[in-house]
C-alpha cells in the first residue's frame, strides 16, 4: 500500500463527487487513495435541484448517486469537517475539528458561496442567502412565523436572477407574496436579453409575483409597529427600503445577488488569484503549485470562473484524468443553460447576447402568445452562433447542439410557432451531425449515444446510465428520447417517473379499479410520491370519473391555483368570477344580478369571447360571498378555471335570423348543459352556428356544430391554441339525437386517450381524421355504448362546484386571504384607472401604463 498516492479533496459538492467517481472509474489499479473533506454535514447532492426541496423536505431525494462510496476502501468522507489551514510546503491540510492530513496531490472543490452587497440590516435575523439545505430550512421557518403573525405575509429577494427566481417561487411556496428586486432593467440579466427578460419579467409579474427592476436596496431594518398583532407570537417584520424611495414591509428577506468563489484557503495559503476572484488555474486545472488544483466554481480556469455545473463536471475530468498521467484539457465552456420558472420555459446558447463582430440576428417576438425567440447568425448567415428563448423552449434540444455548426435552412424556420412543419422541432434530431453535442452537462454527443443505443441501450434510462447524458441538470431528457424513436427504438410512454403508465393506461386503471385517491393509485401503481405533473393529471382522471366535488378530502392538495379556488387568479392576485350563461342565453333578471354583484364588490366587468361575462378583481375572501348570490339568484360556476367544457357559444338562430336553418341557441343551451362540468386533459370550447355564414365560428372551436338545410354538420378538433386549426367535418346532416351521440363518443374518446395537456387539435392530427370517424360513427371499437353511458353519468351526478363550497364548512374555511385574520383583506391587491377602466396596478418591468 506504500506505493498508493494520496488525494485530498476539500468540498463535497456536485463537482467534488464528480473528481471522485471519474477517478475512481479510470483507475482500474488503484493508485490513488481519497479523503474527502466536506464541511456540511449532508453528502453530496444535486444542488441544482435545490427547489426541489421545498416540494418534499426529504433531503435523501436530493443525494447524488454513490455519494457514500459504500464499499470503495480507497475513499473515505469525512462530514462535517471544514478544511483551515492549508500548508503547500508540508503539503498538509487542517480542519476545525484538529485533524491533519498529507497529500500528494490536492483538488480544491470548495465551490462559491452566496454575495450578501453591504445592505444596512443584511444581518438580521430573518435575512437569508439562498444556497444550502440548511438555508431552505431556515427561510421555512421564518416563512411559517411570517404566516402566523402578519396580516399581509410578504417575502423580499433580492436578486433576479436564477437563483433569485427560484427563491421567489419557494417563498411563493411557502405562502408569501412575494416580490423580487432586481438592480438592472430586467431579470436574468447574465442568460438574456432586454426583449426576452422582458417578457419574462412581465410572465413572472402575471403569476403573482412582483417584479421590481431598475432599483436596489438601500436598507433592512426593523419595522415599526404600534402594537403586535398577535402577542403571543416573536413580530419579525422588517422594511426594506428601495432606492426609487419606496418600501417594502416583509417578513422574510432572502439575498440572491449572485455568488462568488470560496478562494480565501487558497489565498491564506498564497496561491495565486485571479484578478476577479478565484485560483486561478491554466487549462489543466492545475493551480500555480503543481501538486494543487482547482476544480468547479472556485477555480478560474485562465482567469476566468464558470458558474454552471457542466464547465464544473469538465475540470473534474480533466484533473481526473491528469493525475493518471493524461494531458486532458479545459475546452471551450458551453454556457448554455434551459430552465423552467415558475412553469415558464428560459433558454439561451452559445453567443447569445450578439458579442460576435458582424454577427446577425433572427428575432420572433410574439407578444400575444407570450413567447420570444432569437437566433444569433455569423455574418453571413449561415453558421448559427447561439440563441435565446423564452415562453416555449421547445426546440433549444435541437437548436443548441447546432451551434458552431451549417444551418440546415432558413434560420427563421428554426424558430418558428411550435407546430409548423418547418420548424426546430420537426427538423428533428437527426438533421445533427454525429459530433454535436446533446448533453453539454457532460458532454456527450449524438455520436456517442447512436453508439450507445447499437450497444443495446433501449431506453432513456439506460442511456443516462451508459453516457452520463440527462444525469445533471436534464435539459436533454427528451432530445435522448427523440433520438432513440429516430434510430428505431420503440420508447415507453410513461406519465413520469412515478408512473410507467400512460394517461390513457391511468384512465383505464382508475375506471376499473375502486380506487378514488392519488395516494392510493401511486401506492399500488406508482412509486415515490408524485410530482407536479402526475398529480394534476390524476386529479383530472378522478374528476372524469366521478361526481365527487374535486375540493373533497386528498383531491383538494392536487389542485392547481385555478381549481383550487374555483376562480382564475389574475397577475395582481386578484381572482375573477365567471358564471354559466349556456348558448350566451341570458334572462334580465341574471343581467342585473350580475350587474349588482360587480357594483357592490367592485369588479371590473367583461363580455368574453365566450358569450359570457367576466367579473374581475375578487379576494379569496370575497369569492363565497359572491357565489352565494348568483347561486341564490339561480346561477352556477361557468368553470372558466378548470380543464373541461368552457362554453358553447351559438348565433341567434332561426328564432331571430332570416337566414337561420335550425334552431341554434337551444342546441348550444342542450350542449352546455350536458357537458358543463366534464373534466378533460385540456380546456375544451363549442360553437353552433344556425347556418353556414358561421357567426357563432363553430369552426375554431374543439366541437364545432353547424346547421343545414336538413340537420346539423359536426365538425372536431378545430381551436385557437399556439397554432389556430380549423376543425373537420366527421359526420354531415346529422339529427339531434345522432348529433348528441357522436359528441358524446368524441368527448369520452379524447378524455380516456389524449396525452396530458393535449388539446382536441393535435389529438386528432395524431390519430386521423378516418380512424376516428371508424371509431365514432361506426363504433369499430365496440365503445360506442361505453362512451355514451359514461356521459350519461357525468349528466346524472353533474353539480355546481361553487354550490358544493357554499354547502361545505371545511370547505369554505379555505376562502380567507390570511388564516389567522380571516376578516382582513389582502392589502396587497391593488387596482388603478386606465381610460375608465379597472385593471391590476402594473408590475415595475417595462409594463404599459397607458391603454394596449
Amino acid at each position: 500500500m506504500s506505493s498508493i498516492s494520496h488525494v485530498v479533496v476539500v468540498g463535497h459538492g456536485m463537482v467534488g463527487h464528480r473528481f471522485v467517481e471519474a477517478l475512481r472509474a479510470r483507475d482500474a489499479e488503484g493508485t490513488w487513495r481519497v479523503t474527502v473533506l466536506a464541511e456540511e454535514l449532508d453528502p453530496a447532492y444535486d444542488r441544482v435541484g435545490l427547489t426541489g426541496y421545498t416540494e418534499h423536505w426529504d433531503r435523501t431525494r436530493l443525494a447524488l448517486p454513490g455519494n457514500d462510496y459504500l464499499g470503495d476502501e480507497l475513499v473515505q468522507v469525512r462530514l462535517g469537517q471544514r478544511v483551515v489551514d492549508l500548508d503547500p510546503t508540508s503539503k498538509t491540510v487542517t480542519t476545525d475539528a484538529g485533524e491533519r492530513f498529507e497529500y500528494d496531490a490536492l483538488v480544491l472543490a470548495t465551490g462559491s458561496y452566496a454575495f450578501v452587497p453591504p445592505v444596512p440590516g443584511r444581518d438580521l435575523p430573518s435575512v437569508h442567502v439562498y444556497r444550502t439545505l440548511d438555508d431552505l430550512d431556515a427561510i421555512r421557518a421564518d416563512a411559517i412565523k411570517t404566516r402566523e403573525t402578519s396580516r399581509a405575509p410578504v417575502g423580499v429577494v433580492i436578486g433576479g436572477g436564477l437563483l433569485g427566481l427560484e427563491a421567489a417561487n419557494a417563498l411563493r411556496g411557502f405562502g408569501l407574496n412575494a416580490h423580487v428586486i432586481e438592480r438592472s432593467g430586467r431579470l436574468m440579466a447574465q442568460q438574456l436579453d432586454e426583449a426576452g427578460g422582458t417578457l419574462l419579467g412581465r410572465m413572472i409579474g402575471e403569476l403573482g409575483i412582483t417584479v421590481h427592476t431598475d432599483v436596489g436596496t438601500e436598507s433592512i431594518k426593523p419595522a415599526q409597529r404600534n402594537r403586535p398583532l398577535k402577542r403571543s407570537a416573536e413580530d419579525n417584520s422588517m422594511r426594506v427600503t428601495l432606492s426609487d424611495g419606496n418600501h417594502i414591509d416583509a417578513g422574510v428577506v432572502v439575498f440572491a445577488a449572485g455568488v462568488r468563489p470560496r478562494d480565501q484557503l487558497a489565498r491564506d495559503a498564497g496561491l495565486e488569484i485571479a484578478e476577479r476572484g478565484g485560483v486561478l488555474t491554466d487549462v489543466s486545472c492545475t493551480t500555480s503549485d503543481p501538486d494543487i488544483y482547482a476544480i468547479g466554481e472556485v477555480a478560474a480556469i485562465e482567469g476566468r470562473c464558470y458558474g454552471l455545473v457542466g464547465p464544473g463536471y469538465t475540470s473534474a475530468e480533466v484533473v481526473a484524468d491528469r493525475l493518471l498521467g493524461g494531458a486532458a484539457e479545459f475546452p471551450e465552456a458551453d454556457m448554455s443553460t434551459k430552465l423552467k420558472l415558475l412553469g415558464v420555459d428560459v433558454a439561451s446558447f452559445g453567443d447569445a447576447m450578439g458579442a460576435t463582430p458582424d454577427c446577425l440576428s433572427v428575432v420572433v417576438n410574439d407578444a400575444v402568445n407570450q413567447t420570444y425567440a432569437k437566433l444569433v447568425l455569423s455574418d453571413d448567415a449561415k453558421t448559427l452562433l447561439g440563441g435565446i428563448l423564452v415562453g416555449d423552449a421547445s426546440s433549444y434540444g435541437i437548436l443548441r447542439p447546432m451551434v458552431g455548426e451549417p444551418l440546415p435552412g432558413d434560420p427563421m424556420a428554426l424558430i418558428a410557432p411550435t407546430g409548423s412543419e418547418d420548424g426546430a422541432t420537426a427538423l428533428g434530431v437527426g438533421a445533427l451531425p454525429a459530433a454535436a453535442q446533446i448533453c453539454s452537462c457532460n458532454n456527450v454527443t449524438k455520436g456517442d449515444l447512436t453508439g450507445a443505443i447499437a450497444d443495446g441501450c433501449c431506453d432513456v434510462p439506460a442511456l443516462k446510465k451508459c453516457t452520463l447524458a440527462g444525469t445533471s441538470c436534464g435539459s436533454c431528457v427528451p432530445l435522448l428520447k427523440q433520438l432513440l424513436e429516430a434510430e428505431g427504438v420503440e420508447q415507453s410512454k410513461a406519465l413520469c417517473e412515478h408512473f410507467s403508465h400512460s394517461r390513457a393506461e391511468l384512465f383505464e386503471i382508475v375506471s376499473a379499479t375502486s380506487i378514488r385517491t392519488f395516494s392510493g393509485l401511486i401506492e399500488r401503481f406508482g412509486t415515490g410520491r408524485g410530482c407536479d405533473i402526475c398529480k394534476p393529471v390524476v386529479a383530472s382522471i378522478l374528476a372524469s370519473t366521478s361526481s365527487e366535488h374535486i375540493l373533497d378530502g386528498e383531491q383538494a392538495s392536487l389542485q392547481d391555483s385555478n381549481d383550487h379556488f374555483l376562480a382564475n387568479i389574475q397577475r395582481n392576485g386578484s381572482y375573477s368570477v365567471v358564471p354559466r350563461v349556456p348558448g350566451g342565453d341570458i334572462t334580465p333578471e341574471h343581467l342585473i344580478l350580475i350587474g349588482e354583484i360587480a357594483r357592490d364588490f367592485g369588479l371590473y366587468t367583461k363580455i368574453t369571447g365566450g358569450q359570457r361575462i367576466d367579473m374581475f378583481g375578487a379576494r379569496v375572501d370575497q369569492l363565497p360571498e359572491i357565489w352565494r348570490r348568483l347561486v341564490e339568484g339561480g346561477m352556477e360556476s361557468g368553470q372558466a378555471y378548470g380543464k373541461s367544457l368552457r362554453t358553447v357559444k351559438s348565433c341567434v338562430g332561426s328564432d331571430w335570423c332570416r337566414y337561420g336553418q335550425q334552431d341554434s341557441v337551444q342546441m348550444a343551451i342542450n350542449l352546455e348543459l350536458r357537458y358543463r362540468g366534464l373534466r378533460s386533459p385540456h380546456k375544451i370550447k363549442m360553437g353552433v352556428s344556425g347556418c353556414a355564414r358561421e357567426c357563432a365560428e363553430a369552426r375554431g372551436k374543439d366541437v364545432g356544430v353547424i346547421a343545414t338545410e336538413n340537420g346539423w354538420n359536426l365538425y372536431i378538433g378545430g381551436n385557437g391554441g399556439m397554432t389556430p386549426r380549423h376543425a373537420e367535418l366527421l359526420a354531415g346532416d346529422l339529427d339531434d339525437e345522432t348529433l348528441v351521440r357522436y359528441i358524446d363518443r368524441f368527448l369520452m374518446f379524447y378524455i380516456r386517450t389524449a396525452d396530458r395537456l393535449q388539446r382536441t387539435a393535435p389529438w386528432v392530427e395524431e390519430r386521423g381524421l378516418n380512424h376516428l370517424r371508424e371509431v365514432i360513427c361506426d363504433d369499430s371499437l365496440g365503445l360506442a355504448v361505453e362512451f355514451e353511458a359514461a356521459v350519461e353519468r357525468h349528466v346524472d351526478g353533474y353539480a355546481c362546484e361553487w354550490k358544493g363550497v357554499l354547502d361545505d364548512p371545511d370547505k369554505m374555511s379555505r376562502f380567507v386571504s390570511f388564516v389567522n385574520a380571516p376578516d382582513v383583506p389582502d392589502p396587497t391587491i391593488e387596482f388603478t384607472e386606465r381610460s375608465g377602466r379597472k385593471v391590476p396596478t402594473p408590475v415595475s418591468i417595462g409594463m404599459p401604463k397607458v391603454g394596449r
